[in-house]
């Protein structure tokens, strides 16, 4: 069975936000690496619409070094699916777009042969999270205090048991905790 992991960018004050994050070449070397372990990237609409704004575009960019475009190499080449009702179209290359309920849609994904499911986004993750689906967590917390936007685990009413399996710390002060779902 594929696990299905989730990995976020998240500020000291606990808002998960990628665009608050600390994007140098060790980050994206990181996120690389599990691109390698992974073959398919889930997206709620407004994570999918973030990234699908700069990544199929990332070698325009005078500013994006070899490690970033090898990055967005990777990312753009491997399976996505976005869920949204309200999108009309996914045009990103191997983009599925569905409408349909994802919790169901996930549960059969896990079930099937490959690699490795990658969350993006807090909403999705948040209902994945609720339905008991997610195996592993990585946070990366940037040493930046965002002072607003999404907070990590939002709508989580009830307690969440977590195992720590690993711990990280990057150059720019990036603390990434590895954790397991418990029963995982």
């Amino acid at each position: 069975m594929r696990k299905l992991v989730f990995a976020i960018n998240v500020s000291l004050d606990g808002f998960a936000d990628h665009t608050v994050a600390i994007a140098d070449d060790e980050l994206h070397q990181f996120f690389s690496s599990l691109l390698d372990e992974t073959d398919i990237e889930l997206f709620g609409r407004v994570t999918y619409q973030l990234m699908e704004s700069y990544w199929p575009h990332a070698h325009n960019d005078p500013n994006a070094t070899c490690v970033i475009l090898e990055f967005a190499d990777r990312f753009n080449s491997i399976s996505k699916i976005v869920f949204s009702k309200s999108l009309l179209k996914a045009e990103w290359n191997n983009t599925k777009l569905i409408k349909g309920n994802a919790i169901e849609e996930v549960k059969k994904l896990k079930q099937q042969p490959g690699k490795n499911i990658s969350i993006g986004g807090i909403s999705l993750a948040t209902a994945l999270m609720k339905a008991g689906l997610i195996d592993e967590y990585l946070i990366l917390i940037h040493p930046v205090a965002a002072g607003k936007g999404r907070q990590l685990f939002e709508g989580i009413n009830e307690k969440r048991k977590l195992k720590l399996a690993d711990t990280q710390v990057f150059k720019s002060g990036v603390v990434v905790l590895h954790y397991l779902s418990e029963g995982k």
